[in-house]
């Protein structure tokens, strides 16, 4: 009985009892927050898209979420895969390294063309200067493209180009959408009949960054349509 009051008399005791507190009501804050931008990220695709058919898987709790999505009245974009990955907010001791490693939250979009879409450029990145220099932002065989640095909303990309084509639609793109805000890779891969894209999915952003994306996407395959209609 005494030594139980000698321990809870002790300063430690009431330092471990309030990390204790703070470490739950940052799993709570935590939690809310990567909610938030999970369903706002995905529900601004889905209001953009209006698909005929959906599915979600959760791969990391609070931290991981997938989405494979059936555009509606499409003849361009079969399916569109969504990966997005949350810095993990709920948990303060973990936290500080994860800011260290991924630094942020990212959103992975793969758009994959129609079976009998058969684009005729070829391959074709835009990626930010800063990005390129980290692991998933390395471009494969460089050697193969020509390479050019442009400014884009401010900021150093590096555009990858293998024909005059797909030079003219990435140009066309820097027109339409001003600025990235916070894409950092634009592919458009033929060869493997898909568009890919990063970014860091911020809220109100992706709306208008995605609408653009996809649109641009349509449009540089070569049918003439846009967003899809109900």
């Amino acid at each position: 009985m005494f030594q139980n009051m000698q321990v809870t008399s002790q300063p430690i005791f009431y330092l471990f009892i309030a990390a204790s507190i703070l470490l739950s009501l940052g799993y709570a804050w935590g939690k809310r927050r990567n909610t938030r931008i999970h369903l706002s990220t995905f529900n601004a695709i889905i209001a953009f898209l209006k698909p005929k058919d959906q599915s979600f898987t959760t791969i990391g709790g609070l931290t991981g979420y997938h989405a494979n999505i059936i555009p509606k009245k499409n003849k361009v974009i079969r399916r569109v895969d969504l990966t997005l990955t949350l810095l993990p907010r709920q948990s303060w001791l973990y936290l500080p390294f994860s800011l260290l490693i991924t630094k942020s939250d990212r959103l992975y979009t793969t758009m994959l063309f129609g079976r009998k879409i058969k684009p005729s450029f070829g391959e074709g990145h835009l990626v930010e200067k800063k990005f390129s220099k980290t692991g998933i932002g390395t471009i494969d065989n460089t050697e193969s493209f020509s390479a050019e640095t442009i400014q884009w909303g401010g900021k150093e990309f590096i555009l990858y180009t293998k024909d005059r084509d797909i030079h003219t639609a990435f140009s066309e793109l820097i027109k339409t959408l001003k600025d990235p805000v916070s894409v950092k890779h634009i592919a458009l891969i033929p060869g493997e009949g898909k568009a890919y894209f990063f970014m860091v999915p911020k809220y109100g952003t992706v709306t208008p960054v995605f609408g653009s994306l996809y649109d641009w996407v349509i449009k540089t395959v070569g049918l003439p349509v846009s967003k899809p209609q109900e």
